[in-house]
């Protein structure tokens, strides 16, 4: 058992540092900047540190370049990344050079490449490539339990050891099921129930009609933290932001669930945490 449970404080005040400078960039002096570009199945984000791993500026918008883990329109999450990094730099009045990404637990071989291709052809030198809840982790700094990571078209799993990775998997549902779930009950167009699921207002009517699609995901967490001494778990990324997730998760669970503020910028924060000045080969 963890000797003391992970704190979202320190978590929370950094995306809210986040959330501050993407409405209002810091043109500080930085002699160097980290970007963390997460290529998420419904939102693209752009993280930015500096020298001191200090949000500086940031950028996100939804997408559909990506579907379950993979990138499925190449040229245009290309033409975004390049677009948010043109962006940023005009704010920052600087170059924007080294930059880390993520893909999904056990996808390397699937789709590694591509997103790596992604980063380098919208004009940054990749320096790190990791998992979703591994890039999570270095925000959440949880030392023995299970980093969740839902997104748009998986969930993703990882689980920690004395702050060490000791499984990941990744399992179809996510956020897109959640959006055809809406879709069917309201007779809306995919477009419209995934803007329907994304204010916040909609969420106390929206929770009872996806709460089994939330008893899905929670499965799919049991099923793979059994046999292990999982004591916590955090959740992450943007399908998360659905209100009260978190304690259908644990009542299924009946594991200690918590959810960080905003979990779709924790992702792309721990990415950019991850960045270095050096190559990856």
């Amino acid at each position: 058992m963890s000797e003391k449970p992970i704190t979202l404080e320190d978590c929370d005040n950094f995306v809210s540092q986040f959330e501050h400078v993407v409405e209002n960039p810091i043109r500080s002096k930085s002699s160097v900047y980290y970007t963390g570009v997460d290529l998420g199945t419904a939102c693209v984000v752009v993280a930015v540190l500096d020298e001191n791993f200090k949000p500086v500026a940031g950028a996100y918008q939804y997408a559909d370049v990506v579907r379950d883990g993979m990138v499925v329109d190449y040229i245009g999450a290309i033409n975004i990344v390049r677009k948010m990094k043109q962006d940023l730099e005009e704010k920052l009045n600087t170059e924007l050079i080294y930059a880390a990404a993520a893909i999904p637990p056990g996808t390397e071989s699937v789709d590694g490449g591509a997103v790596k291709n992604v980063v380098q052809a919208a004009g940054f030198e990749m320096t790190n490539l990791l998992d979703e809840s591994t890039a999570a982790n270095a925000v959440l700094k949880m030392q023995n339990g299970a980093v969740v990571d839902v997104g748009g078209g998986t969930t993703g799993i990882s689980i920690f050891k004395d702050g060490k990775v000791i499984y990941v998997a990744d399992e179809p549902t996510g956020g897109t099921h959640f959006s055809l779930v809406i879709s069917g009950a309201y007779g809306m167009n995919f477009k419209e129930a995934d803007e329907y699921k994304r204010n916040e207002q909609n969420h106390k009517e929206l929770l009872p009609i996806l709460k089994p699609v939330v008893e899905k995901v929670a499965s799919i967490v049991n099923q793979h933290i059994k046999g292990y001494d999982v004591q916590e778990i955090a959740l992450v990324g943007g399908t998360c932001c659905l209100t009260g997730i978190e304690e259908i998760v644990e009542k299924q669970t009946g594991i200690t669930t918590y959810k960080p503020r905003n979990p779709m910028f924790v992702t792309p924060l721990g990415i950019a945490l991850n960045c270095t000045q050096e190559r990856l080969r």
